[in-house]
């Protein structure tokens, strides 16, 4: 049996409440502005996942010191930070280990004047350049070095200074890195075609307590007054819209009664209605979601009859970290859809575990796939696989818990990169999960 996998017998409704973990996205931003203060900074609902792990030792690497006041509550104070240690060979091998790292870099080079990175790993999901980072610190007036033999990469601007800046491409990272580095620069930045969903806007408004001072936040034109010195806060993570949208998933395929509680609904945007698209009956309490069992459901058809298309698309668009998951919901729905992944040019190449599983999909080609859903006329069938990345690796979890018989998932270590305890929390509602 392998030591990184997950033996699932499938089949089982499901039942109960569950409670989303914090943010991933929204942490690695958080983590990595922490190093803007030598005050300290206590971040609560922070997700104990693998990444989030790996940039809390890589800050404890560069001195700062580190305070657990429950599991899921930290205190940061960076006062004493060892600016050796980016050069050092430890530095290089965790930071290579994780896409978030990057973000450093803008943290580091407002509050020291310099950086130095290897280049970052994280999912296979394509293409995902940096260009768009270090284009934005040149503009700021940072000089930008990149040794293609070792793939590591240097910035350095001892006095950066504002200026106006139109991003090339919507990056949530890349504007997460030019906003921090901009928030101490010298006059006023202008970033236009800024990302601006949801974890941006709370960096954003976390800044703003800091005495950062950041107009427009919530838009795609932020406008930054550099300031000389941020001090500490407190923040609260938000819940993860990812782990939500997969908990509506999950409760549609394995026909499951389940309450997904302390949602923060409003910031979920157009995320509930893309489930409604697809048939999924759910309903607000509060601040609660709540999907009822349900036989079956239908996808919906455009106005004119023709068949439905789900692609992702920066924010207020559906996130492309849904897209696996609305894509494995397809296969048992009534109805047919067409995915189409827009973003990233990797991200539909687990499709053939459920082929093997029995799903009928067509894959088109590296964006997009034609899903015809079985109407529950014919469960899918569990199988062994391998998870290629985070979110594929949940969207084959949940159809293995609704397959018939048992599934085995190897390479979890990818699944609980971006997911806490998935395995112990699903126990809670009745699934049928063993960790090897």
């Amino acid at each position: 049996m392998p030591t990184d996998a997950f033996e699932v017998v499938g089949g089982h409704q499901l039942q109960g409440d569950i409670t989303p973990q914090g943010a991933k996205n929204e942490a690695l931003q958080i983590l990595c502005a922490v190093l803007l203060t030598e005050q300290k900074m206590v971040i609560s609902n922070i997700p104990r996942i693998r990444d989030v792990e790996h940039l809390i030792q890589l800050l404890k690497g560069l001195g700062v010191e580190v305070e657990e006041l429950s599991k899921n509550t930290i205190a940061f104070t960076a006062a004493n930070i060892d600016l050796a240690y980016i050069q050092s060979k430890d530095f290089r091998q965790k930071a290579s280990r994780i896409r978030g790292s990057v973000m450093l870099i803008g943290a580091l080079l407002a509050r020291f004047g310099k950086a130095f990175l290897p280049k970052p790993g994280g999912d296979k999901i394509g293409r995902r350049r940096l260009d768009t980072h270090f284009r934005g610190f040149e503009k700021l007036g940072a000089k930008f070095i990149y040794d293609p033999e070792t793939d590591l990469y240097s910035v350095e601007g001892k006095e950066l200074k504002g200026t106006y800046l139109l991003m090339d491409e919507i990056s949530v990272t890349g504007t997460a890195n030019v906003v921090m580095a901009a928030s101490m620069a010298k006059g006023t930045t202008q970033i236009y075609n800024a990302a601006c969903e949801p974890y941006l806007q709370q960096l954003c408004k976390m800044l703003n307590r800091m005495g950062a001072k950041i107009e427009g936040v919530g838009s795609n034109l932020l406008t930054i007054t550099g300031v000389e010195h941020l001090g500490g806060t407190e923040h609260r993570i938000l819940p993860d819209m990812i782990e939500i949208g997969s908990f509506i998933g999950l409760a549609a395929m394995t026909q499951s009664d389940i309450t997904i509680k302390d949602v923060a609904y409003d910031e979920l945007g157009i995320i509930p209605s893309m489930f409604e698209k697809m048939g999924i009956e759910l309903s607000v309490k509060g601040d609660d979601i709540h999907i009822p069992a349900q036989e079956k459901y239908e996808i919906q058809t455009f106005i004119d009859g023709s068949i439905m298309t789900i692609y992702d698309a920066p924010w207020p668009g559906f996130t492309p970290d849904l897209m696996s998951i609305m894509l494995v919901v397809a296969t048992q729905a009534k109805g047919s859809v067409l995915i189409h992944q827009k973003m990233f040019e990797s991200r539909l190449f687990f499709v053939d575990k459920l082929i093997d599983m029995g799903a009928q999909i067509i894959l088109c080609d590296p964006h997009r796939a034609t899903v015809i859903g079985l109407e529950r006329r014919t469960q899918l069938r569990g199988i062994e696989m391998t998870s290629p990345d985070i979110r594929a690796g949940v969207a084959l979890l949940i159809a293995a818990l609704s397959a018939k018989g048992t599934s085995l998932i190897k390479n979890i270590h990818q699944i609980d990169r971006g997911y806490q305890e998935i395995d112990i929390r699903l126990q809670a509602l009745g699934a049928k999960i063993t960790r090897f």
